[in-house]
């Protein structure tokens, strides 16, 4: 039925043609070029724990963030490790924090690993919190926290440094000592003034 020379005849006609089609493709006169819509698959940028920065990251891909940094990181996709340390404004599609955070974040998507210590206010439209993790701020959900709108009303509500607070008005007697219990008794993250969000 079937014979080892005409299978071993069919191979090398198949492998004949594919070299004299590449062999066609190369003489042609017109170099082929890349298309745009092909990007090519890019590589995390990994900043190790030894490195300290002053100063605002961009990245257009995925950052694996380990070191200490003063400044604001914008990226597509963040991981803040375990030791890593930043003193800015976090703005990502996606984020997972497992280090300290002092600042605000914007995301699509969060996630504060057990390990992660969080001083600041999310903004974000997906957040997941493990066990263990330490948040103190205010969060609150948006369709898209990316947006120029969003990020307007986010800084736009936080407390500047150096404005007071609104002077409290002077009571006697039982009233005053009725505020006071109030006072004592509200949380600090309660109060008007805290909430950078509102």
């Amino acid at each position: 039925m079937f014979s080892k020379a005409k299978t071993k005849q069919n191979a090398e006609d198949k492998a004949a043609k594919s070299v004299q089609a590449d062999i066609t493709q190369s003489s042609s006169p017109a170099p082929s070029k890349r298309s745009s819509s092909m990007k090519p698959a890019g590589v995390p940028s990994i900043i190790s724990a030894d490195v300290v920065m002053r100063g605002n990251i961009n990245a257009a891909g995925e950052v694996q963030f380990d070191g200490s940094l003063e400044g604001d990181i914008r990226a597509t996709s963040l991981i803040i490790g375990e030791k890593a340390t930043v003193k800015g404004e976090v703005v990502c599609e996606n984020v997972t924090v497992r280090g300290r955070v002092e600042g605000g974040i914007r995301a699509k998507q969060v996630s504060l690993a057990a390990t992660a210590h969080i001083q600041g206010d999310i903004l974000h439209s997906s957040l997941s919190v493990e066990s263990g993790a330490h948040f103190e701020g205010n969060c609150r959900h948006s369709d898209d926290p990316l947006s120029e709108a969003a990020a307007k009303d986010f800084r736009k509500a936080r407390p500047t440094v150096g404005t007071g607070a609104a002077p409290k008005p002077v009571t006697t007697g039982e009233d005053a000592g009725m505020q006071r219990s109030a006072a004592n008794e509200a949380p600090s993250f309660l109060t008007q003034g805290r909430s950078p969000l509102r």
